[in-house]
């Protein structure tokens, strides 16, 4: 009896959103948990293709960042993008990096590049191709050369924590790790802090990933980059 009646509810529920028009639609979704989209646009397929139309992003955009509307579009390699990307952008700005004044969109959209380089390339750009994208995009924006730096050193350190522990990210920041050193004038040249997390990140999270040369080969690098080494990276 009771499975009937849940039965009958849901249908009664899904009848009663299956009338409302996409503009009322629109207006419910954006006000539920970002956590809880994805699962939403699985529902029906009238739901997943407002989600993926423009007329629900840029409502998304103008209730959740209201100043994006007053946005300049800017110059440099990494393009903004439509509303979608805009949204992703603003959104890793404030829950990533915390940011919430006029950087926070270039920031955002520089994480998404770079993630995006390192994850669905089967085989990225060298890091100094990237790394140098990032600082002219920056510089472009009227941003200092130390300024341009630090912000691209910030992104390089939450992209390498995000990646998803795979085997595609270990080959990574194996080839990472094995980059032959070329010299770059500041600010083109990779900080410390970022080479440093890869070596970190190999042998604490990927230790297992290694087999003898590999890890002998990284570490021999790792030794020459860094005096003194963690000893918790010895021993193979």
């Amino acid at each position: 009896m009771t499975d009937n009646r849940d039965s009958d509810t849901l249908t009664l529920v899904d009848n009663s959103f299956g009338r409302l028009p996409d503009h009322l639609l629109i207006e419910i979704f954006i006000r539920l948990p970002v956590s809880e989209w994805a699962q939403i646009s699985c529902v029906k397929k009238q739901w997943a293709s407002l989600f993926l139309g423009e007329c629900l992003w840029q409502a998304a955009l103008m209730r959740t960042f209201p100043s994006a509307s007053q946005a300049k579009r800017w110059p440099g390699p990494i393009p903004q993008g439509l509303s979608k990307r805009r949204f992703a952008a603003l959104y890793v700005g404030k829950h990533i990096f915390a940011l919430d004044n006029d950087i926070d969109e270039i920031v955002g959209h520089t994480y998404l590049f770079l993630k995006e380089q390192l994850e669905l390339s089967n085989m990225p750009p060298p890091s100094g191709i990237l790394h140098g994208t990032i600082i002219d995009q920056f510089i472009t924006c009227g941003k200092s050369r130390d300024v341009a730096h630090e912000l691209a050193s910030q992104i390089w350190l939450a992209v390498l924590d995000n990646l998803e522990e795979n085997q595609h990210t270990f080959l990574l920041l194996k080839r990472l790790a094995l980059e032959g050193d070329v010299f770059l004038p500041f600010p083109y040249s990779r900080s410390i802090k970022v080479q440093w997390r890869v070596f970190e990140k190999l042998f604490t999270d990927f230790r297992d990933c290694f087999d003898q040369a590999d890890y002998y080969d990284v570490l021999a690098i790792a030794k020459n980059k860094f005096q003194p080494i963690p000893s918790a990276w010895l021993g193979f």
